[in-house]
């Protein structure tokens, strides 16, 4: 998965429906002249309500509505009709979206499964009319109740994505290259950095027709956690994840180095992430020989299980498929 289309952020201003007024009626018909209150309830007014979709996998389609209004509730009648309610708006999202308040961004929804339903804006009650107020000291209730006021706010909603394992690295690490041999998934490959602009998603098969899914995220700079590169805008993408593969190509020049620089990144822009279980892979590791291999292992951060892998030459993968399983199952 990976698209220009791909959008994980949208802001727009949501307002629900506002109540439908109560009805002020007395029943008249020919021969009588004083019949009893009769006026009907409001209408609610609409909601605007999100729903989980497991086909969709991008908030693209709410891109450009800038607005979303619900529908208002409808004016009671005489004959005690009530009004009719208002159209809820339902917005259909990507499992992995959260819905916050733009101004203090506090958290009101997640939506995890598919055709979870939940009420982003409340449409207002309908008021209540003259009839529902009638009792036997009060037999012409002369007064009807307006409908609830609307609901509205800035509203932003984001896409976290839902995968296994997330893969962790710099720029031009072989993060795309690894996914694209594990998985059916095309990212696109290229020998410069920042190749990745959007997250890809790919189903890693495993024996006897399991699978995991493993997610590439555009490549991690010094000072992402400040804003710098592209990093920044899609960490949020391995907050669900599982677990955190870290991809660090073999011909780098401090391997543990730019395994902690990574792992700083992380720890600024949520500590929580450290919690994560973790892997480590070097990739692009055809160029090495044996001998190369066992003088890097010894530079490798200490507590952490690591695998040599080359997707180039798909050396590895075997067992790196079994380390992640195993992890995943721990």
């Amino acid at each position: 998965m990976s698209s220009p289309n791909f959008i994980d952020y949208v802001k727009f201003h949501a307002r629900s429906g506002h109540g439908g007024a109560g009805c002020l009626h007395f029943h008249r018909e020919k021969f009588v002249p004083k019949g009893g209150p009769d006026g009907g309830d409001g209408g609610r007014g609409g909601h605007i309500i999100l729903r989980g979709n497991s086909q969709l996998w991008t908030l693209l389609h709410l891109k450009y509505r800038k607005h979303i209004r619900a529908e208002d509730g409808g004016a009671g009648e005489g004959q005690n009709r009530t009004g009719a309610d208002g159209k809820d708006e339902i917005l259909e999202v990507p499992l992995g979206t959260v819905a916050k308040r733009a101004e203090s961004g506090e958290v009101l929804w997640e939506i995890n499964t598919d055709g979870q339903e939940v009420i982003l804006m409340a449409g207002g009650r309908g008021g209540k009319g003259n009839s529902f107020f009638t009792s036997p000291t009060n037999q012409a209730p002369q007064h009807a109740q307006p409908g609830e006021p609307a609901q509205e706010d800035w509203i932003i909603l984001e896409l976290k994505l839902l995968a296994d394992v997330g893969l962790v690295g710099f720029p031009n690490a072989g993060k795309s290259t690894l996914l694209s041999v594990m998985s059916a998934a095309k990212p696109k490959i290229a020998d410069y950095a920042f190749t990745t602009l959007t997250p890809n998603l790919g189903v890693v098969p495993y024996y006897d027709d399991k699978s995991f899914v493993m997610a590439d995220i555009p490549g991690i700079i010094e000072g992402a956690a400040e804003g710098k590169g592209l990093g920044i805008r899609f960490l949020r993408h391995i907050e669900r994840n599982s677990l955190l593969l870290f991809l660090i190509p073999a011909d780098s020049a401090d391997i543990r180095k730019e395994f902690d620089i990574l792992l700083n990144e992380l720890r600024q822009y949520n500590p929580e992430l450290l919690d994560k279980k973790r892997l480590l892979a070097i990739s692009k590791s055809d160029m090495l020989d044996e001998e190369l291999k066992d003088a890097i292992k010894k530079e490798l951060p200490t507590g952490i299980p690591s695998v040599f892998v080359s997707g180039l030459k798909k050396e590895g993968l075997k067992e790196l498929k079994d380390l992640i399983w195993q992890t995943l199952k721990s």
